[in-house]
């Protein structure tokens, strides 16, 4: 499947890490989803119902990994994708999850898992 859906950059203040600190202090999280799914239908009827609504899945990342803490965002991003996996038009999802500030004991730009997954 090539048509996709894509979401960058969805903020969230959450609760994930190995340190302890890590899991009572939230600190920021960044989450991209890609999509996979058939927008054959939508592209021809210009409705809703034949897509699925980047908001909802938007609102789902965020919710998941607002939610329960994990010690690994390996993790964070599985249950992301189980979660867009959800959607029944959704037949692949691609996960990044961004821990900018992972505690590193160096200079970086940024640390992140991707996660690919099939319905």
């Amino acid at each position: 499947m090539t048509d996709r859906i894509e979401i960058k950059g969805i903020q969230v203040l959450a609760r994930h890490g190995l340190l302890e600190h890590e899991r009572v202090e939230p600190q920021p999280f960044l989450i991209d989803l890609t999509v996979y799914l058939d927008l054959t239908g939508a592209a021809v009827s210009d409705e809703l119902a034949d897509t699925v609504d980047y908001g909802r899945l938007a609102q789902a990342a965020h919710d998941v990994v607002a939610g329960e803490s994990h010690l690994l965002i390996e993790t964070v991003a599985d249950r992301v994708a189980r979660k867009v996996l959800g959607e029944p038009r959704v037949e692949r999802v691609s996960v990044t999850v961004h821990k900018p500030e992972a505690p590193i004991p160096l200079e970086f730009g940024d640390v992140a898992v991707t996660i690919d997954r099939y319905r």
